[in-house]
């Protein structure tokens, strides 16, 4: 995550320590300096997401990242620089929790990364990695989402993927796309033109409607263009996995398994959690007997499944929280009771 941050053009890097993700900090310490980019250790959580605002304000590649509790204390500042239109990626290597929890990975932030997690209407595109290559390559991707879309970008891994070891291809150049993005938003001085400002407070009469509005049709637009899926075997599938992250991994095996002793299941790998791939999950309800659901939680991608296929099909789910990792036999021995 932290190469691929340096070749999409990072510029600027702002962390705190927080167990299982100080890696991409201490990486982007020497990184950027390297490149010539900007390295803070914030004093908070709440500081680095705000130097993230300022950064992007003055039109720099900007970054963050932290875990579960960190991110928590982030959502004021995710939720201020939506309002105000500024891109930037924020990366949460997930614990387990609630509270402080535990270290070990786990999957339980996904309502609050795909709904929004601060106050307001709002959503950022939420990128879901199950690779160490994808952390590199979807990282790289992020940034320009985040300014395709003037938006911030969610990278939401765990922290297995986080301390994971796999062959992993780095580009040798940087982005080009960066010297390619002409901002014409950003305060950088008005001597020789017009003042420009950026903000999200907006008292007048039905102003704040409007720019709630105005940023709903680039959620569309999100919906429409920016959906990411991954599925295998569907064609034959009685029995469908739906996993992302480490889950997906996890559903992988299964899936072989399974089809070993006859079954014939499929598995759809969410890439992008938001925008959420409903219409795949929609175009097989109808003729499946079921989908199962695997989370490292207590079942919160759950209900997305649910809600697309609104009613049309069985949706099962097993899930283990605080750091538990489903198991591959229990998987198995799930979807043999479905079908039974």
């Amino acid at each position: 995550m932290g190469e691929g941050a340096i070749k999409a053009g990072c510029q600027a890097y702002f962390g705190y320590p927080i167990t299982p993700q100080n890696e991409i900090t201490a990486y982007m310490a020497r990184r950027m300096a390297e490149e010539g980019g900007v390295f803070i250790q914030a004093e908070s959580e709440i500081a680095a997401i705000n130097m993230v605002f300022g950064a992007s304000l003055a039109g720099a590649r900007a970054m963050t990242s932290s875990s579960s509790p960190g991110i928590s204390l982030k959502q004021e500042g995710i939720s201020y620089m939506v309002g105000c239109e500024l891109p930037g990626v924020i990366v949460n290597i997930q614990r387990g929790g609630p509270g402080l929890g535990n270290i070990s990975g786990a999957q339980g932030d996904y309502f609050q990364a795909t709904r929004g997690g601060g106050h307001g209407d709002y959503y950022s595109i939420v990128l879901a990695p199950a690779s160490v290559q994808e952390m590199y390559d979807l990282t790289r991707e992020a940034f320009d989402l985040a300014d395709k879309y003037r938006n911030p970008v969610i990278l939401l891994a765990d922290g297995i993927l986080g301390q994971m070891l796999e062959p992993t291809n780095i580009g040798k150049e940087n982005s080009a796309s960066v010297l390619d993005i002409k901002k014409d938003w950003i305060l950088d001085g008005c001597k020789g033109r017009e003042p420009r400002m950026v903000r999200s407070l907006l008292m007048d009469e039905g102003e704040l409607e409007k720019h709630n509005w105005k940023l709903n049709n680039k959620y569309e637009k999100m919906k429409t263009s920016e959906v990411k899926v991954e599925t295998d075997k569907l064609e034959d599938a009685e029995v469908v996995l739906i996993g992302y992250g480490t889950s997906a991994r996890i559903c992988a095996e299964a899936m072989e398994i399974a089809r070993k002793r006859g079954i014939n299941v499929g598995l759809i790998r969410p890439i992008t959690l938001w925008p959420f791939p409903e219409k795949v999950v929609s175009e097989n309800a109808e003729r499946l007997k079921a989908f199962l659901v695997i989370e490292m939680s207590l079942g919160q991608m759950v209900e997305d499944v649910r809600l697309a296929t609104n009613g049309k099909c069985p949706v099962y789910f097993y899930g283990r929280p605080g750091g538990g990792i489903p198991e591959v036999d229990i998987i198995v021995d799930t979807i043999e009771r479905i079908i039974r």
